[in-house]
């Protein structure tokens, strides 16, 4: 699939739009490729090629999507300044203001992206932080002129297309970076065309099997889907020249990467994957589409659940579309995409089509809306916390799947798979999000956990007085999905007395602590794993909201508290793995979990040499190992590569009632955790409950604990530690 085809400047000239402004717009590009050409002389690429190829590749590409005369130049010039010793005045008095501003804007990206070539071979966990950081610059940059990112995309398409020359393991990285970054960019940039490349060119690097396995099906059958599809168009074709009806139909071609993601999401063979056959109409009318979509379900059998209406409720990237999937007249599948004119500019060139509206001087309102979209998106996305966070929250924002949910009065609400009512108050209003209580979703109370469905009519109920609950904050009760939500949030809380805000986090940290059975670490060693000095300053951050639950116990079970380690013995090396514990300085040894403590996966351990019956593991913070004084008996133990699940007990308290452990056990389940043994008393109306559970690791013991105590009843629940 690689394309190293060269490309001429009058390739890119010959396709500039006519107009009153077209002797300028060649004027311009001529110059730019005629500095890039001397920028560029003598410079080869990877693949051995000259480079001046590829400035001349992005800027075509652009040109394709119809870009103004200004990007297609700044397309020829955006590595002039990396690679030649033009510097930004010069470029701004031979080009303008405009072209100057882009190829800065799309230098600085490439600048962060060699940060990440650079830091390649480093630690995999501080690579995965400063990748964040380099995002984060990325993202932010789109907000100061879309036209950068179109650019960089366009930058990216070529590189795939010309990505063998690297070496194995860095092709993968790139491609892993173009699937989970850059596609989903110009899928909601609405830049279609360049989002399926960009898919089916990471698939062939990242799974290259699949992908070939994928195209030689697709391949092999081609003479027979394109008898049958020329057939179903003739029928097509006939019925609508009886009803007066124009409209041009084609074959839809077909996508690698589309079809691999169905069968893998929905689990099926690639024979039961509807799109792998498929149509296009284009007509004049929105009427003409529905007339279209009528006659298609009165020819062949539509597919239940297989009708998707993207007019009545464009998707966010202003894509409108009718998707229907029909059984045709040889018994197989047929999907048939029917859209205006109009509605198939917008879906192949996204927002690029709408650009020729600005710089005409038109008043583009989708255009301008969309700006507006992407801009506020990354404004308030500036105030995260962390790196890390900030692109977690785009990918979820921007790269996810979306659901499409309705106000009463019918307005439009977009939000990511997963969105829930909370989610949708704080998209409709601040204030809305701050008093909800509850939701009628379809005319029926549902929890705030509940998850927007397609089509859903949501309806917020709210109190006059009060505000957002902390709970709210905490990742593993599922009650917000959207960063908008939880910033707003915590924007609340900060506005809080701090001293309450401190008070609140106190309690937050003490329950979590006695929650996991690790009350000995001490509040002051869980600020230091979060870089606090200053233990209110900790609590005050965990009180609004910047440091919940699930954070403390992943740090717990990331770091070694610094506290229970003074008396330990410097132990020697080499290393020696017994059951998946690494013992350190011996081999063959037995290993058991000690009874007294029950560590988990996560917890800080150490093992204890019992004569006759090999190693004993037991946390670090065991009173019994706290009480030693035979030091020289303990020995370095850590959990290694371990993968089994290891055995716990949790102790439930709550007044007794139906179903009780009923709905204990649904949140177990729910996290796929078996349960190994269980034992229940109760006593004037108080059931004590200690339940044995084969858990991954602390954080998902955390997650567990949490959502049962938030059960009706419950008055704890906390990890049982003998």
């Amino acid at each position: 699939m690689s394309q190293q085809h060269t490309v001429d400047i009058s390739d890119i000239v010959n396709r500039l739009p006519p107009g009153d402004g077209a002797n300028g717009a060649r004027e311009l590009i001529e110059r730019a490729y005629a500095m890039a050409e001397r920028a560029h002389a003598g410079q080869e690429r990877k693949s051995g090629g000259p480079y001046i190829q590829h400035p001349l590749a992005v800027a075509s590409l652009l040109a394709d999507l119809r870009m103004d005369p200004d990007t297609v130049a700044a397309g020829l010039l955006h590595d002039v300044i990396e690679d030649s010793d033009i510097d930004l005045d010069r470029l701004q008095q031979e080009f303008g203001p405009a072209v100057a501003s882009l190829v800065d804007g799309v230098t600085k990206l490439e600048q962060i992206e060699q940060e990440q070539i650079d830091r390649f071979s480093q630690d995999e966990r501080l690579r995965d932080e400063q990748e964040s950081e380099s995002l984060r610059k990325m993202f932010i940059a789109m907000a100061d002129d879309i036209r950068v990112v179109i650019i960089k995309l366009a930058d990216r398409l070529h590189n795939m297309r010309t990505l063998d020359p690297l070496p194995p393991e860095r092709r993968k990285t790139f491609a892993r970076e173009t699937l989970e970054i850059f596609a989903p960019l110009a899928n909601r940039l609405g830049v279609w065309q360049w989002k399926w490349e960009l898919e089916d060119l990471s698939l062939r690097y990242l799974n290259p099997a699949t992908y070939a396995e994928i195209a030689a099906l697709i391949q092999e059958r081609r003479p027979e889907r394109e008898t049958g599809i020329q057939r179903h168009i003739e029928v097509l074709t006939q019925r609508m020249v009886e009803e007066g009806i124009e409209a041009d139909i084609t074959g839809r071609p077909k996508h690698i990467y589309s079809i691999y993601n169905k069968m893998d999401r929905k689990g099926v063979p690639f024979q039961r994957v509807y799109d792998v056959r498929g149509v296009r109409v284009i007509t004049q009318t929105i009427p003409d589409c529905y007339r279209i979509l009528g006659i298609v379900h009165g020819l062949w059998k539509p597919i239940p659940g297989e009708f998707d209406d993207y007019i009545a409720t464009p998707k966010e990237n202003m894509y409108q579309s009718l998707h229907t999937a029909v059984v045709g007249d040889d018994g197989n599948t047929l999907e048939v995409q029917i859209r205006t004119r109009e509605m198939h500019r917008t879906a192949e060139y996204g927002i690029a089509a709408h650009w020729r509206y600005k710089e005409s001087g038109r008043r583009d309102e989708a255009f301008e809306a969309k700006i507006a979209w992407v801009r506020s998106l990354l404004e308030w996305r500036q105030e995260a916390a962390d790196a890390s966070e900030f692109v977690d929250a785009m990918k979820t924002d921007i790269f996810q799947d979306r659901v499409y949910a309705f106000t009463p009065k019918g307005k439009l609400i977009d939000l990511p798979i997963g969105a829930t009512p909370i989610d949708f108050a704080y998209h409709v209003h601040t204030e809305i999000g701050h008093h909800c209580r509850g939701a009628r979703v379809n005319g029926r109370l549902v929890g705030l956990d509940y998850q927007l469905k397609n089509g859903d009519q949501v309806e917020i109920l709210t109190a006059r007085r009060g505000g957002p609950s902390r709970d709210w904050l905490n990742p593993a009760l599922g009650l917000i999905k959207t960063s908008r939500a939880r910033n707003k949030i915590r924007q609340w809380f900060r506005r809080q007395d701090r001293q309450q805000n401190i008070a609140q986090g106190r309690e937050i940290v003490e329950r979590e602590l006695k929650h996991l059975g690790t009350e000995r670490i001490g509040h002051e060693a869980v600020a230091r794993l979060f870089k606090f000095e200053e233990l209110n300053d900790f609590y005050a951050a965990v009180g609004f909201g910047d440091v919940h639950s699930q954070q403390i116990a992943s740090k717990i079970a990331a770091t070694r508290p610094r506290e229970v380690q003074e008396f330990l013995p410097t132990p020697p090396p080499p290393v020696s793995t017994v059951e998946g514990i690494q013992v350190q300085g011996t081999g063959g040894l037995l290993t058991r979990l000690a009874n007294c403590c029950h560590p988990l996966p996560g917890d800080d351990i150490i093992g204890y040499v019992t004569r006759g019956r090999g190693v004993t593991v037991h946390r670090r913070d065991c009173p019994n190992i706290l009480r030693l004084t035979e030091t020289e008996r303990l020995i370095e133990v850590n959990w290694g590569t371990r993968t089994q699940t290891i055995p716990t007990t949790i102790c439930v308290t709550a007044y007794d009632r139906t179903r009780l452990f009923s709905e204990i056990s649904n949140i177990i389940g729910a996290e796929d955790i078996n349960i190994s043994a269980v034992s229940q008393n109760t006593h004037k109306n108080i059931a004590t409950i200690y339940i044995t559970l084969e858990v991954n690791d602390i954080a998902q013991l955390s997650r567990v604990l949490t959502k049962i105590e938030r059960l009706p009843n419950v008055i704890e629940a906390r990890r049982h530690t003998g």
